[in-house]
């Protein structure tokens, strides 16, 4: 999966700011400061497309950015964020339960879990929302440069535990800095999104 023409096609705080129902979609969601914004502009070989902050929380719409006319990678808020407002932080909740719930062209959803640390509360209850509704998930580890190298096989193990997952289950370990698992996550999001032979190259 080649990536060659992005572009912001929408910020969306509501439905009814969301591009129609057009393409194919695919979600990325993870904790405040996990590392979403950087991961996309890695997959999508751009500096500061999605917009990248020290400050948790600074995601506050929903971003879909068009990759070659073919599919929207989509930005959601990032959920857990302690020290926002009571009302902010239910906001964003139900901004991300609307888009999960109702977008019928949601082919999978990306699901970011930083690799250092074991999966918090707000992880787990995610991933057992995606479970309930059957939405296929690729589990990315992030921050992978922040640890040794020696250490990845041991975290990777720790997450999938807490996960629950077997090893049937890929967890994709990913650095924004080294771009080590882009490939391989080009390569899965092409898979659960397009039909058997259908290629975004094409």
């Amino acid at each position: 999966m080649k990536i060659l023409n992005v572009a912001l096609a929408a910020v969306a705080a509501v439905p009814k700011q969301y591009p129609e129902v057009t393409l194919p979609e695919m979600a990325f969601v993870g904790r405040s400061n996990v590392g979403k914004s950087s991961l996309i502009n890695a997959l999508i070989n751009r500096r500061a497309l999605a917009r990248v902050s020290q400050n948790p929380g600074k995601t506050r719409t929903i971003n879909f950015y068009d990759i070659d006319g073919k599919m929207y990678f989509v930005d959601l808020p990032g959920y857990g964020y302690a020290k926002a407002p009571k009302n902010e932080r239910e906001k964003w909740g139900e901004m991300i339960d609307k888009y999960l719930y109702n977008r019928e062209n949601l082919k999978a959803i990306v699901h970011l879990i930083d690799i250092r640390h074991e999966p918090s509360k707000q992880d787990l209850q995610m991933y057992e929302w995606m479970k309930h509704y059957n939405y296929k998930t690729i589990f990315v580890l992030t921050k992978m440069d922040k640890i040794k190298r020696s250490q990845v096989p041991k975290h990777v193990k720790m997450i999938r535990q807490a996960l629950g997952v077997g090893t049937d289950t890929v967890l994709i370990p990913f650095s924004s800095e080294t771009k080590q698992g882009k490939e391989e996550l080009l390569a899965a999001i092409q898979k659960l999104t397009f039909d058997e032979g259908e290629n975004i190259d094409d």
